[in-house]
Formats: C-alpha cells, structure tokens, sequence
C-alpha cells in the first residue's frame, strides 16, 4: 500500500496569513461604513431640522392673528348648515 509518512495536511501558515489579513480588511471596511453611517445620519438630521426651522418661519409669517375669531363661529372654517342647533344632525329628505 504505500508507506506514507506524517506529511502535514492542512493550510499552513500561509492559510493563516490569508485568513488573518482577510479578517484585517473586513475589520477595517466595516468601521468605515459604521462612520459613513453615522455621519449621514448626523447630516439628515441637521437638514431635518433646518427644514422644520424654515417651515416654521414660514408658516408663522403667513398665519392669521390669533386673536380674530373664525367668520363662521364654530372655528372649522366651513359654511354653516341647516343642523339644527342641538347637536342632532339634520334630517334627511327622501
């Protein structure tokens, strides 16, 4: 049969060096993403703000006083309908 002697089988040390530098730049690719990440996030929240910011300065330049009540009375803004004045709805006309 063939007098084999205790050759080692197995990867070696260059395995190891291949498998450790792999690990190395997947160590180091996943830590830049983790930052880019971050720093996007920190940049939509700031722009999210800055919108809220101008959306608000906005909204109150263009808003009515307060103080003046609705030309309706009942402060939705709509016309007022023939419902009768004790909650209850009108009554329909079949």
């Amino acid at each position: 049969m063939g007098g084999g002697g205790n050759l080692p089988i197995g990867p070696g040390i260059w395995g190891f060096i291949a498998f450790f530098v792999l690990a190395i730049a997947l160590w180091l690719l996943v830590r830049n993403m983790n930052s880019r990440l971050r720093r996007m996030a920190y940049r939509d929240r700031d722009e999210a703000a800055a919108r809220a910011d101008a959306d608000g300065a906005a909204s109150a330049s263009t808003e009515a006083p307060a103080d003046e009540p609705p030309a309706d009375g009942d402060g939705d803004g709509a016309p007022e309908d023939d419902a009768p004045g004790d909650g209850r709805p009108a009554p329909r006309a079949d």
